[in-house]
């Protein structure tokens, strides 16, 4: 054979460049947090009834934080002469212009989210000003139409997930004033991951990057009123990757060659790995080996891709 066929026969060189895939691979977080009872939080909604002489006042008394309110004393004080004639749904007194309601027993306890009603009937003369504020357990509460009481009930602080794998978002959400909850949108910081219109409002939030997040939910109510869940942070691990070698692998016309694929971690569930050419030299194609399956027995098991060359082709190829 003289020496330009030689250079014809040259051998030729193919790259093998092996992408990391998002594998499943069960993650358990370590760290715990002492649990801690949160502070009051409340609403009340104050409507009257008035007949000039004398009026009824419905009151709405709606738990606004994240833990049932166990036993109630409702406070507040009007600034004129109104007098007191009767009440119901709790033990209602006076003491000058101070009002006092205690819960009447069968509803003592609210639950996070829920309200509870009351009233009384009164006299009075001259002008009936309506109170500007009150007081459930001497935690003094908002008035006027509030907000929704929105928390994220899934996933729980400091989980850990591979990436890859779905994040399962819940919230509850409770509107304020017979209003009802329309939307219920969830965020990654101030990433919209998607909304759910309908209880109970729930989301697989796929795609997360490795690294720390902060999840939120953002209900919405009939009134046009919306409020944010306190901030969950969770964290995204990397995923196992797929393990090519040789990651170059010399082939010459009309042979074949192998190299070797295994996972560098082990999956919780069964993975099958593709091998395909994405560029260059056509003449390089994969003939054994193209599609592995992977189990959470035999991950670190190295299984060989064939890869064969035509006889006339020449250049190297990325697979």
């Amino acid at each position: 054979m003289d020496s330009g066929r030689r250079r014809r026969a040259a051998r030729r060189l193919w790259t093998a460049v092996a992408a990391a895939l998002a594998l499943p691979l069960s993650m358990l977080a370590t760290s715990a947090t002492p649990a801690h009872a949160a502070a009051l939080q409340c609403s009340v909604d104050y409507r009257t009834n008035d007949w000039g002489s004398g009026f009824t006042a419905d009151l709405t008394l709606t738990n606004r934080g994240t833990d049932a309110i166990n036993g109630w004393t409702l406070t507040y004080a009007y600034s004129g002469n109104q007098k007191l004639s009767n009440g119901w749904n709790g033990t209602w007194s006076q003491s000058g212009q101070s009002i006092t309601v205690k819960d009447a027993g069968y509803n003592g306890t609210i639950a996070a989210g829920a309200a509870v009603s009351t009233g009384a009937q009164f006299s009075y003369s001259g002008t009936n000003t309506a109170p500007s504020s009150f007081a459930v357990n001497g935690t003094t509460c908002a008035g006027a139409h509030q907000p929704p009481v929105t928390v994220l009930t899934s996933p729980s602080a400091g989980a850990v997930y591979t990436q890859g794998t779905a994040v399962p978002l819940a919230a509850t959400a409770a509107a304020a004033d017979n209003a009802t909850i329309s939307k219920v949108e969830f965020y990654d910081d101030t990433t919209l991951l998607g909304t759910d219109t309908s209880a109970p409002f729930t989301l697989s939030a796929s795609g997360l990057a490795a690294g720390s997040h902060s999840l939120v939910a953002k209900a919405y109510d009939s009134l046009g009123a919306s409020a944010e869940s306190t901030p969950v942070g969770i964290t995204v691990t990397s995923a196992p990757a797929v393990v090519a070698s040789p990651t170059q692998l010399g082939v010459q016309q009309g042979k074949s060659g192998a190299f070797a694929v295994k996972l560098s971690a082990r999956p919780n569930a069964d993975v099958t790995v593709k091998t395909t050419r994405t560029d260059g030299n056509a003449g390089l194609s994969v003939s054994d080996g193209s599609s592995l399956t992977f189990t959470p027995s035999n991950w670190s098991t190295a299984q060989n891709v064939t890869v064969a060359a035509d006889s006339s082709g020449t250049g190297t190829a990325t697979f």
